[in-house]
């Protein structure tokens, strides 16, 4: 006869009821919280990306009078130090390429096609896998045909105008996960951007110690 005024009484009783339900939701709250922490640091590393991207192609871009592989070098590590919260060095790669045209020009009007050559083309970061690499070709495409039309993907291409040149970088990275790779992976970010030269009366690259694209390091 006892039993059902205790049961009564535990009916009542919503004394740790908050604890339980705090218990119960804490899972769920703890994997939102853990997404959105990574899913924030995706969106930072992306736009960081973006940003070395602009940088190394706009620094080289402003290099006057000539450039030498000291300029280059600069701008690259300028890139890495742009990147090194995120570990850019190892995990990333800047191919930076010199392009202007190589004379040889098709078509008139709006169908004018002038075509390009990459003068000189330096890169850096340790990063190595097939989109690491320079997509729209080597040092020395286009000097002795019309195989470089433009660079860019074919939604975005850009070309040098006759007279000018434009420096356009390719920056790679494999994300590295705040958290934990199981929650968005570890996808390969990329971005492009092209500056043109300005005031540079010279694009032969002088100097020594060239960051070469054959090198691999952070």
């Amino acid at each position: 006869m006892r039993v059902f005024p205790l049961l009564l009484r535990l009916k009542r009783d919503q004394r740790g009821l908050a604890l339980i339900e705090f218990a119960l939701t804490l899972p769920i709250v703890l994997v939102l919280l853990l997404y959105g922490l990574e899913t924030a640091n995706l969106g930072l590393s992306i736009l960081r990306v973006h940003q070395i991207a602009a940088t190394s192609a706009d620094n080289a871009a402003r290099v006057r009078d000539s450039i030498n592989e000291a300029d280059v070098s600069e701008v690259l590590m300028g890139g890495k130090i742009v990147g090194e919260r995120m570990d850019f060095g190892t995990r990333g790669r800047i191919v930076l390429s010199d392009v202007l045209p190589n004379g040889n020009t098709s078509g008139s009007g709006s169908s004018l096609i002038v075509y390009q050559k990459i003068q000189w083309q330096r890169c850096t970061g340790a990063l190595n896998n097939t989109e690491s690499q320079p997509q729209y070709g080597r040092e020395g495409k286009g000097v002795s045909d019309n195989s470089l039309p433009s660079m860019g993907a074919s939604d975005r291409q850009i070309a040098a105008t006759p007279g000018s040149a434009m420096i356009f970088a390719e920056v790679t990275y494999l994300y590295k996960p705040l958290v934990s790779s199981t929650i968005l992976g570890t996808p390969i970010l990329r971005s492009e951007a092209s500056f043109t030269v300005r005031e540079r009366n010279s694009e032969t690259l002088t100097g020594t110690k060239a960051n070469l694209c054959t090198v691999y390091s952070a």
